[in-house]
């Protein structure tokens, strides 16, 4: 990357202790755990950098987070576009250097029976939630790895946003199912390709499950061009239930992000958001140990699914 300027090593420590400074890069930063992640990056004492599709609410979000006294470089970015992520990285080495903290967040949601999923469809949830990931990983960490080697006392943390729909398959959610699991992968073999390199540079993976976030909005950044198709029965019944599942959960954006960084302070991988519903991920874990066919995702709701399975075959 070129334009860097001043010290790019940056500083930073094997955990993210209150007392550290350092700098932070963050994508979907206006709103969700983005948002509230820059918060808490402000709050330590980091330089952010905050980056999301929409100009308008990064704005908004950019003032209240300099105003708990950060240092704030907005970047305008679709995270779907290699170009621009690799601007984004020459961005912030121009202006701060080096990232100790790169949280690959940003996503959006569809849902849906798989083969009524358009390839439109599939090209923009892929797009933005795993080719997001894939070139923040692929753009960031040389950078830090270069930072870690001139600095033997330097330590950088990448934080890559999954979901519980990467470790478990519930019915209706294919394509973004399908770009979570895959975020799962890449973080735990970018785990394991970072510990062969190097014990300064450290990978998490975020799990989150019904977090109150506009998530369950992602139509409102749907790339511009031939407009959708008209909703399908099974893709309304989806919106419908991931609407009602993301606005009554109980657990914050604001404790996720404070889970985030507990998880850098302590150098631990796996992020839960609902640490009980690992339940449902040992299940499919003994299912494919015990080569059974997978369970039926609503045993233990089986009034759920029976409504389901109504309401689709009526359509």
């Amino acid at each position: 990357m070129s334009g860097a300027s001043g010290d790019s090593a940056g500083s930073g420590t094997a955990g993210m202790g209150a007392g550290n400074a350092g700098i932070a890069v963050i994508t979907g930063a206006a709103s969700g755990f983005g948002l509230q992640a820059s918060r808490v990056a402000a709050q330590r004492g980091m330089k952010v950098v905050m980056a999301d599709v929409q100009a308008d609410a990064l704005a908004v979000a950019q003032h209240e987070v300099q105003g708990l006294g950060a240092e704030v470089l907005p970047f305008r970015l679709d995270v779907s576009k290699a170009a621009e992520v690799e601007a984004l990285a020459e961005a912030t080495l121009a202006r701060f250097g080096t990232p100790t903290f790169v949280f690959n967040n940003a996503g959006v949601a569809a849902g849906g029976l798989v083969w009524e999923t358009s390839a439109r469809d599939w090209e923009w949830v892929l797009g933005v939630n795993l080719m997001g990931v894939v070139h923040g990983v692929r753009v960031f960490t040389p950078l830090m790895l270069a930072a870690a080697k001139r600095d033997a006392a330097w330590h950088g943390h990448i934080v890559n946003t999954a979901s519980m729909a990467g470790l478990v398959n519930l019915p209706n959610m294919g394509v973004y199912s399908a770009s979570k699991h895959a975020v799962v992968a890449l973080s735990e073999t970018l785990y394991q390709d970072l510990a062969l390199v190097t014990a300064q540079v450290h990978a998490h993976v975020l799990c989150p499950f019904f977090v109150p976030t506009a998530i369950h909005r992602s139509e409102r950044n749907r790339p511009p061009g031939a407009p959708a198709a008209a909703p399908t029965q099974s893709q309304l019944i989806a919106q419908a239930m991931s609407e009602k599942a993301v606005s009554s959960g109980k657990v914050t954006a604001a404790d996720v992000a404070a889970q985030v960084f507990a998880a850098m302070d302590e150098n631990r991988f796996y992020v839960y958001s609902h640490p009980k519903a690992l339940g449902s991920v040992q299940l499919r874990m003994e299912d494919l140990l015990m080569r059974r066919n997978p369970s039926d995702p609503f045993r233990d709701r089986p009034e759920v699914g029976e409504a389901l399975r109504k309401q689709l075959r009526a359509g």
